[in-house]
This record gives structure tokens, sequence and C-alpha cells, in this order.
């Protein structure tokens, strides 16, 4: 199965290279990218139509998120099957128009929600799904990171990434939202700022917002950029479920150790010991190649996400909620 990986921008490039080396009939041909540096290890393409070029199965998008349709669209003429970054693009019609290029050329379409691999989520998931909290009556989520500018300094840029912490990090949430509960979302109310400062970053750094769900349900997200450069870890991924009959917490990285170590850039680190949702994904992804079939997430998933992390910038603009499919959107 032959993979290459179109851009290094996206930070989740240098997992997915590993991931891929742990797939026994997995062969990363390359990537194609303007540094040759930053893959080290693989063949480097200068451009993108060189490695489409190189009889790929699959093409994993990594670039800058306003670079995707444009990526998306020469894979899929080039007849590649395609796992994308999410969120999968800045606005819905680039959206769209990436559907339409993979339907034309009859390829799958993957949008890379690795937290759907998690073995917290999928736990969660059996238990909302075997009824155990009874009626839910509530969700509150939350997603912190430091400002990843440290490490890719596009993700400050609005023009590139399409927003800042809330574009960046409601997707994840609302993909988990839809395929646990097994419902779309209908309105969304948020508080959009730069609260959190950081230089040279012209995007928001902390969001809150409310969901109401098609059911009446209600759900928070806390989709901030709050953790500072040396804390021990990236961030949180949480999600607390109230019921009737009970209520949950669960924090997708809390299986860690703490170390100490003389010169180590994080004093003290927490080391995770549970199995990698990334690896379970890139795995989930060469699996539909190899058995020519609609991946586990599709299209359809990135695009419901994006849908609402647009509508909570709409909000913050309108200053009142904004419904899902309502005619006064601006932001389609």
């Amino acid at each position: 199965m032959r993979i290459g990986i179109l851009g290094f921008d996206h930070l989740h490039a240098e997992i997915y290279r590993e991931n891929l080396r742990n797939i026994p009939d997995a062969e990363v041909v390359g990537f194609s990218h303007e540094k040759p540096e930053e893959g080290a290890g693989l063949n480097w393409y200068r451009r993108h139509s060189e490695l489409l070029a190189a009889n790929l199965n699959g093409a994993i998008i990594c670039c800058e998120t306003d670079r995707h349709r444009e990526l998306v669209e020469a894979a899929a003429d080039a007849g590649c099957q395609i796992l994308c970054e999410k969120p999968i693009e800045t606005n819905l019609a680039d959206a769209k128009g990436m559907l339409d290029a993979c339907t034309k050329q009859g390829v799958h379409f993957m949008t890379a929600f690795p937290m759907r691999f998690a073995s917290s989520v999928t736990s969660l998931r059996a238990m909302v799904q075997r009824g155990d909290f009874g009626k839910i009556m509530g969700i509150n989520g939350v997603n912190h990171s430091e400002i990843p500018t440290g490490h890719r300094k596009w993700f400050g840029d609005r023009t590139l990434a399409g927003g800042g912490a809330v574009m960046d990090h409601t997707v994840h949430l609302v993909d988990l939202f839809r395929w646990i509960f097994d419902v779309e979302i209908s309105e969304v109310y948020a508080e959009v700022n730069s609260l959190l400062v950081a230089p040279q970053v012209n995007v928001e750094t902390a969001g809150l917002m409310l969901l109401t769900f098609a059911d009446g349900l209600h759900a928070s997200i806390d989709c901030s950029w709050s953790r500072p450069t040396f804390y021990p870890r990236w961030g949180h991924l949480k999600m607390e479920v109230v019921g009737e009959k009970g209520a949950a917490v669960m924090d997708s990285f809390a299986e860690h150790l703490t170390l100490y170590s003389r010169g180590a850039p994080r004093n003290p680190s927490w080391v995770g010991f549970s199995s990698d949702p990334n690896q379970a994904m890139i795995e989930e992804f060469v699996a539909s190649i190899r058995e020519n079939r609609e991946p586990e997430v599709t299209w359809q998933d990135g695009y419901k996400a994006l849908e609402v992390a647009l509508a909570a910038y709409e909000s913050e603009k309108l200053r009142r909620p904004v419904r899902i499919g309502s005619n006064d959107r601006q932001w389609s």
C-alpha cells in the first residue's frame, strides 16, 4: 500500500510518518513540501504533482487548512484515496468542492479525527449506547492546549488556519458529540476572544460555546489555548456526561506517568501509556484502501464539525445564538 504525505505543515505529519511505518503492508513513498529537512527520513518531492505521479494508493493531506481543497482535488484527480487533516477547510464552499472532486473521481475521503479511536472515547460511547446513564441531561466538553504557534506559526494566521482556538479545537468535540450521542447539533451560541494574549497571533485564543442538539439536549465546549508552553503535556480532551442514572468524566489523556528528568524540555513530563489513537486511525485509513470501502470517519463528519465551528464565529459576530442551516448565515 503506497502512501504519500502532501504537505508537512501540520504537526501531525510527523506522527503519521511513524504510524505508517508500523503498518507492515504500508509503504511511505515520501512527502511533498517546500522544506526538505522537515520530513527527516522520508523521500522528498519538490512538487505535489511529482509525488502524486508516483503510483500512490492513498494521500494524507497535511498542508495549511486553506490549501486543503487544492491538494484534495489534485489527489482525487490522481485516483488516490484521501485522509485530510481537520478542520477540513476554512469555509463550507471549499469543503463541498472537495466532496465534488472525490465523488467525480470515485475516491473515498476520510477526515482525520483520531479521538474516535481512543479507548476512553469508545468506552464512553458503549456506556451511552447501553443506556447506562438513562436519559442524558447535559454534557460538558473541554479541549485545551498550548498556543500552537511555537510548533507551527501558521496556526496563528487567520487566512491560513481559518481561525484560532475555536477552529482548532471545536471540531474534535463536535465530532465526538455527534458520534457518541448519535444526534445533530441545531444551534450554537459562542463567546470568542483573545483573552489569552500571544505575540504574532491575529486569531482568537479562547472560546466558550453552548450547543443545542436536535433532540433538545444541551452541551458546552471550552476550546481555549489555555495551557502554558511548559505544561507537562500538550493539553486536555475531557467530557463530562450527566444522566438520570449516573454521571461519568472522560479524560482521554489521563493514562500517564509523571517523569522527572534533568534537561527535559518539560519538567516534570507526563508520559502516556495508553494506546495511540493516531495509530488506530491510520490503520483504519490503510484498511479502507485495502478493502476498497468507505472509511469509518467520512467527509460528512468533517463537514458537520466545520459547520459548527463557523457557526460559532457567526454567533460571536451577531451576539446571539445561530441555528445550523438558517438563512441568516454569512459563513457559507
